[in-house]
């Protein structure tokens, strides 16, 4: 049942000068704005979460799939509702790094990745990438993870265009379960 919205926006005391937008409060964000949970340093022992998410249960990792040198994992700021990211469990930086097992599994890991999307939540086409190295825009350069983000026609709307800003319908643990359970078979 839905229910009615009033026509009268909430106010709130102190936060400024009354205009006629509405705010989206996205206090998760905040944590990534001021790099927490960010690597102090290249080595696999300076905070590393890629090296760290491993040791935790699946739905305290958000891992989706566990491979046997690679794993899916959502990320944490997502682009868009379901983002993935595939990591070897190796603590390596360059693709060119990579044993011929850890790309093989990266791969298939990659394609198991957008069937499960698919049967989920209907994905009509991804965004498949690596950002290799901090001038490419690699927020964890020194450990390799491959993003996998799924898109529908029509995803890009104003906010994040006009207002920076994007909207995930779902609880990450709520996204995490549901890719769980649509994985398909190995």
């Amino acid at each position: 049942m839905l229910q009615c919205m009033t026509s009268e926006p909430e106010q709130q005391l102190g936060v400024g000068t009354q205009d006629a937008f509405q705010r989206l409060w996205t206090p998760h964000r905040m944590a990534y704005i001021q790099g927490e949970n960010k690597p102090t340093g290249p080595g696999a022992g300076d905070g590393c979460p890629f090296c760290s998410i491993p040791a935790k249960s699946d739905e305290d990792g958000l891992v989706v799939r566990r491979g046997e040198q690679v794993y899916a994992v959502l990320n944490l700021y997502p682009y868009n509702g379901g983002h993935l990211m595939t990591v070897p469990y190796r603590h390596v930086a360059d693709y060119t790094d990579l044993t011929a097992g850890e790309t093989a599994e990266l791969g298939e890991l990659t394609k198991q990745a957008m069937t499960a999307l698919r049967t989920a939540s209907g994905a009509h086409g991804f965004n498949i990438g690596m950002n290799q190295g901090t001038v490419a825009g690699a927020g964890i350069a020194a450990h390799l993870h491959q993003h996998i983000v799924p898109r529908w026609g029509g995803d890009t709307n104003f906010m994040p265009v006009v207002g920076h800003t994007r909207v995930l319908p779902q609880l990450l643990a709520d996204t995490r379960k549901m890719l769980a359970e649509a994985w398909p078979a190995s």
